[in-house]
Parts: C-alpha cells; sequence; structure tokens
C-alpha cells in the first residue's frame, strides 16, 4: 500500500524525490551534516523501517519535525558564508526547504501514509502475533485518514482505492476476520456491531469449518459461541473482565476459556498467528551472515542450529532493552496524525511565524530570497578543453525554468571538472 501511494500519487511521489535530494545533500558533507545537527539539537533526517518505503514516509515525518530548524540554517549566517550557499545545488537545497509547497505536499504524505505506518509497525511487531488486531487496525486507519481530511473525499478517495485493492486481493482473509471476533479487547467494546457484520461472521464460520478435525467438534465451537458472545461463564468473572484490554488474546483465551475448551483450542489457535513474514525475512539475513564462502561447508543441521540461536539471542536482546509494555495499542493509529498542526490551504502556511511573538512570515523570508522567481541556469559558449574547441555540452544555450518545476529532480552535473562549470540535466543523466 504504502509503495503504491509512493509511486502513484504526483503529489507524494515528487515531495519524496525533492526530500531525497536534500537529504542526499546534506550528508554528501561531513561539515553540512554538523551544521544540520547544529539546528536540528543532534536529530537526524533519515530513519530507517521495516520496508524502504516505510522509511521514505518516517523520513518525511522527520522532515516535517524539523521544518522550522531546517528553513532557519538556510537563511542562517553560517550557510551563507559557506560554499553551498554558492553552489548550484546547495540553491535548489535553500530553494525547497524555503518553498510552501514542498511542506504542503510533505503534510498531505504524512496524512495519508501516517496511519499505515503505524499499522505496518503493528503486524512487525515480535513480541505479540497481531492476528486479533489487524482486521480493526485497518478500520481505524481508514478512518483516521478521513478524518485527517475533514471527510473531504476528493483528498483521499484515490489512496482508499490503493487500500481497498490490497487489502481485498492480498491481505484480506477469513483467518483475520476470525482473530477479530475472538479477540476480547475489540469484540466486548461493541459485539452488536460484530455479530450484524456479515464479512466477519462469515470468515468466523469459514475459519472454523476449516481447521476443525471433525464435524462433532465444528457442532461443539458453534455452541459455543453463544457462551463468548454473552459472556458467560469464566468468560464474565471479574479478572476476565478486567483484563480484557491488558493481556494478549491468546494469553486471555488460555486463562480464561475453560468454560468453553473446543472453542478456546480453536482460539489459541487462531490469534497466535502472524501476520507478516518480516521475521522469516530477518531469518534469512541471518542465514547469509553464517553461510559465508569460507563457512558454507556446515551441515545443514548446525547451520539451522546456529540460525536459530542467533535469531533468538537478537530477538531476546532486543526484548529486553524494549522493556514489558504491550507493543499493540490501537490507540496510536487514532493518534498518530497528532502531530500535524497545520492544514493544507496557502493561507495558512503563509502565516507560519519566524519567531514567536514577531509578525516575520516563512512566505516573507521566502520571497526576500528569491525562492518565487524564475531560476536562469546557463551554459558556457566559449570554454573548450585543451585546445580550445567546444564540444556539443558546451555550445551556448539558456534553460529558463519556473520555481515550480523544481517538481522534478533536476541534476547538475560539472562539465569539465574544473568546478566551475555546469549543464542542465534531469535526473543526474543528461
Amino acid at each position: 500500500m504504502l509503495e503504491d501511494i509512493g509511486k502513484k500519487i504526483e503529489k507524494v511521489k515528487s515531495c519524496i524525490k525533492r526530500a531525497m535530494f536534500v537529504n542526499g545533500y546534506i550528508y554528501n558533507f561531513v561539515g553540512l551534516v554538523n551544521l544540520m545537527r547544529k539546528f536540528t539539537n543532534q536529530k537526524n533526517l533519515h530513519r530507517p523501517a521495516v520496508t524502504r518505503f516505510a522509511t521514505s514516509f518516517i523520513t518525511l515525518l522527520q522532515f516535517h519535525k524539523q521544518k522550522n530548524n531546517l528553513r532557519k540554517m538556510v537563511t542562517s549566517q553560517e550557510w551563507l558564508d559557506s560554499k553551498w550557499a554558492n553552489d548550484l545545488k546547495g540553491k535548489k537545497v535553500a530553494s525547497i526547504l524555503l518553498h510552501d509547497s514542498f511542506w504542503r505536499n510533505i503534510t498531505y504524505s504524512l496524512k495519508l501514509t501516517g496511519p499505515l505506518v503505524k499499522v505496518l509497525r503493528l503486524v512487525d511487531g515480535e513480541r505479540a502475533p497481531a492476528m486479533g488486531y489487524i482486521y480493526e487496525a485497518m478500520e481505524r486507519a481508514k478512518l483516521t485518514i478521513k478524518e485527517s481530511f475533514k471527510e473531504k473525499d476528493e483528498f483521499y478517495s484515490v489512496v482508499f482505492d490503493i487500500i481497498d485493492e490490497r487489502w481485498e486481493c492480498q491481505l484480506h482473509r477469513p483467518l483475520h476476520a476470525a482473530g477479530h471476533y475472538l479477540n476480547p479487547s475489540v469484540f466486548y467494546d461493541d459485539p452488536d456491531r460484530i455479530l450484524k457484520d456479515e464479512e466477519v461472521m462469515t470468515g468466523l464460520y469459514l475459519c472454523i469449518t476449516r481447521l476443525s478435525p471433525s464435524v462433532e467438534i465444528d457442532d461443539l465451537i458453534n455452541e459455543q459461541l453463544n457462551v463468548y458472545q454473552k459472556a458467560e461463564g469464566v468468560f464474565g468473572v471479574g479478572g476476565a473482565i478486567r483484563l480484557r484490554k491488558k493481556k494478549s488474546p491468546a494469553e486471555w483465551w488460555e486463562s480464561y476459556g475453560s468454560s468453553t475448551p473446543e472453542l478456546q483450542e480453536f482460539a489459541i489457535r487462531v490469534l497466535s498467528l502472524t501476520c507478516s513474514a518480516t521475521s522469516c525475512e530477518r531469518n534469512w539475513s541471518v542465514f547469509q551472515h553464517l553461510h559465508t564462502k569460507k563457512r558454507n561447508r556446515l551441515a545443514q543441521s548446525r547451520l539451522n542450529d546456529m540460525v536459530y540461536v542467533k535469531f533468538n539471542r537478537a530477538m531476546h536482546r532486543r526484548h529486553k532493552m524494549e522493556g514489558t509494555a504491550d507493543p499493540i495499542t490501537l490507540e496510536e493509529i487514532d493518534e498518530c496524525n497528532e502531530w500535524l498542526m497545520g492544514t493544507m490551504e496557502d493561507e495558512e502556511h503563509d502565516r507560519d511565524l519566524v519567531f514567536e511573538g514577531e509578525d516575520l512570515t516563512w512566505s516573507e523570508v521566502g520571497r526576500a530570497s528569491g525562492v518565487h522567481e524564475r531560476v536562469h541556469l546557463t551554459r558556457s559558449s566559449t570554454r573548450g578543453r585543451g585546445n580550445g574547441a567546444s564540444t556539443s555540452r558546451d555550445k551556448g544555450k539558456q534553460a529558463l525554468y519556473d520555481e515550480d518545476e523544481l517538481e522534478e529532480d533536476i541534476g547538475l552535473s560539472d562539465v569539465d571538472g574544473d568546478g566551475d562549470e555546469y549543464v542542465l540535466g534531469y535526473d543526474d543523466d543528461y
């Protein structure tokens, strides 16, 4: 879903490319990295995550958090006195960071993807299986996106199409619906809503039929569903009610499902499943680390044992560092956009103040620094190599570009290596 959003929605694709350009330019110079960290209080911009596109959107979040600090950096005296202020790519970095459209597109992108990144983190957790949460998490993610745009569907309808397409053809399975029903922290919040949901109930009955070893067990499980729905027997004791949201669903069923043994076994089996193959991919990485050219004669059984030990040691170490908090909190999905204080309208961004208590806005700083003016880039027609003959790349032509055309990444490369003669290219491939 994140990859489709990053590739198919032009505003999102554009701001990712421009953010990558800024990030790449800054991290290409040690001095510039130190200057950036001085203004961001030692915070980095790039934040690696579980997938490539999650990394892109989490990095955009870092840009959003450091918005004013980055703007102050490129308008500071240290920047103006540095070599980067006179470099063509450095001028482009300053132009991007001072341009309102870049920050509007970041806000738009994060409102679309923030809830989905939270769901990705949820299903990638290693402490507790997420099968009982994925169905509700996707519903809440869509609701959060909708509310972020005040239910103006022209802003999010395309994203909902992307989410529904991936959900229906790849992700939505009866197991997700069964886990949704059997999760006490979700079911008892609004049992009538879930019982009236045809999709959820159909998925539940399909799972029972598929996983039951016999018709007799199938019938017993169906009979015991009424006890769970009405919170009768052990399900209704004080401890079971208090710990519905505190214990993981599988542990809750193991503790309080004794009055319905067949349903208990079925519920634990479903709720113990994972929703992500990321752990398997991490296992492959460990395998590649162990099975090298110098160690390619390891017996398969020994290699399997070494992968098992190494992976579980790393997982145990992470769990000790993280503490005992439950990583699955659905409320985080609802609150993941709370740091987005601005709106997408131009007039709101135009009123962003540089300093609190003063009238100076970032829009005025941008106009004063010329970021809204047309950019003129020329190529020399007189300088050549060696014997003075000019090449086809040096023939005098002038390229005129409007600032808004910086939506596309423009590559700038040195022609003859002397550091002062440039041509205009596209993606550094003229």
